[in-house]
């Protein structure tokens, strides 16, 4: 496909890392998508038949209850893709996967990507070792929950929403943040204010900035970090597109 101006599918941490055979077999067939703010790309139980490799985006898995409620579970940007069930044996997913931070990103269809899984060589290795970080970010998102505070849960969300970003700045409303980590929007707005006050973040009408990155970092709770050293055992080491 012709690529735009300002987009790569290599601005995505796994297309960069693919095998050059690997990747002039996708290259063809990757469609550049917009995915603005709050677009649900899939719907729990759904069939999927695309994969996503978010590239400015950031998306996040939610799982839903019957009622309606629902928490987030992981997100996924630039470092990652959408649809790991594909070529896990399974056709559907348990979460729904929405858009938290509008941007764009490249589409595959799916059965391309279970093609190049079941060569079982590179591609395989890679894909594995990024469902591995996936999953240690689902399950200790799920000890987060658990255990700590509002406040410390937003200052997760915020660190791993920004190691997927080029920015300091969200654009994010309350309602989808307390959806997103499944407590009252009263909550979400006390722990805003809290962390404002501590001239942490800048919240306005959405827009959230964070102004002190590193203070961020000193009162998160130790979730973020378990994440983020598993993450940079497995895939720190994979190039990078310079943007």
């Amino acid at each position: 496909m012709p690529i735009a101006a300002d987009h790569h599918p290599k601005q995505n941490h796994l297309l960069a890392a693919l095998p050059r055979d690997a990747f002039e077999r996708f290259a063809p067939y990757l469609e550049l998508v917009p995915m603005p703010l709050g677009e649900v790309l899939y719907e729990s139980g759904g069939q999927l038949h695309h994969v996503y490799f978010p590239t400015t985006s950031i998306v996040s898995l939610l799982h839903v209850m019957q009622n309606g409620a629902s928490a987030e579970i992981a997100v996924v940007g630039n470092e990652g893709l959408l649809g790991v069930a594909l070529f896990m044996g399974g056709e559907t997913t348990t979460s729904r996967a929405v858009v938290q931070s509008k941007g764009h990103g490249y589409r595959l269809e799916g059965q391309l990507l279970k093609d190049e899984f079941n060569r079982a060589g590179p591609v395989l290795r890679l894909l594995l070792r990024y469902t591995q970080a996936l999953l240690t970010q689902m399950s200790q998102t799920a000890v987060c929950n658990r255990h700590h505070s509002v406040q410390q849960q937003l200052c997760r969300w915020l660190l791993l929403s920004l190691d997927r970003l080029q920015s300091n700045t969200l654009t994010m409303t309350q309602e989808l943040i307390s959806n997103m980590l499944g407590v009252r929007r009263e909550g979400v707005t006390e722990a805003a204010q809290h962390l404002q006050a501590a001239g942490l973040i800048s919240y306005s009408r959405g827009r959230i900035e964070v102004l002190d990155r590193p203070a961020l970092e000193r009162v998160v709770c130790e979730c973020y970090g378990v994440v983020k050293l598993e993450s940079d055992r497995l895939l720190g080491d994979l190039p990078r597109l310079n943007t």
